[in-house]
């Protein structure tokens, strides 16, 4: 079974623990979402066919021990189950970024679960599904990406009343790049001692906002 590929490069990192970290994407095309400050829109439909032979492959030649597989959704694709595997085999380090719509059970535990809870600024407040995070546990990490005041609120309320969340590795406050200042959400963690992590988009604060790297 193929996969369709948008794209995959090797970059750094720019979230998650492992920010700064060399790291080879996988980007898969075909999302089930459309949030109103997404950055990779050209994921939604554009992408190649490609084997898990041909994925692995440009993996391996990249010569990344980090990989993440993200999308658009890639869990929408019955065959990045096979590309995980794979690349567990490999015995690389996999990352899986998700937006929390699709059942997490199926994903390997071996695999670094990154799940998004979608805030009500992104128009999909409510798709992430909140019993995934019984999926999650010690080495997975949950993101919020907020773009005001109310979506610090929302995400914060959630932080303080969700017991799932403490299981995780860490949760992730992102401000969307160029519409909430990272000084004025860092203000607002530090004044309600949040245990939360300020996530910054680093490829975007090293190459700027547009980079698809």
């Amino acid at each position: 079974m193929d996969l369709k590929v948008n794209e995959v490069f090797s970059s750094i990192q720019g979230e998650s623990t492992h920010a700064g970290e060399p790291c080879t994407f996988v980007r898969l095309s075909g999302c089930n979402l459309r949030c109103t400050w997404c950055d990779t829109k050209y994921a939604y439909e554009d992408g190649e066919e490609t084997s898990v032979e041909q994925v692995l492959g440009r993996v391996r030649d990249s010569g990344c021990e980090l990989v993440e597989i993200t999308g658009g959704e890639p869990l929408l694709q019955e065959a990045v189950y096979e590309l995980m595997d794979a690349l567990i085999e490999d015995d690389l380090t996999v990352l899986l970024e998700t937006n929390g719509s699709v059942d997490l059970s199926r994903v390997p535990d071996e695999v670094v679960k990154i799940m998004d809870v979608k805030c009500p600024s992104s128009g999909m407040s409510g798709k992430s599904l909140l019993k995934n995070l019984d999926c999650l546990g010690g080495r997975d990490e949950v993101k919020f990406v907020l773009s005001d005041r109310a979506d610090y609120e929302w995400a914060r309320h959630l932080v303080r009343t969700e017991k799932r969340l403490e299981h995780v590795r860490v949760v992730h406050f992102t401000p969307v790049f160029g519409t909430l200042d990272a000084a004025e959400l860092a203000a607002w963690i530090l004044g309600d001692r949040l245990p939360v992590r300020l996530g910054l988009q680093l490829h975007k604060i090293i190459w700027g906002s547009d980079t698809r790297r």
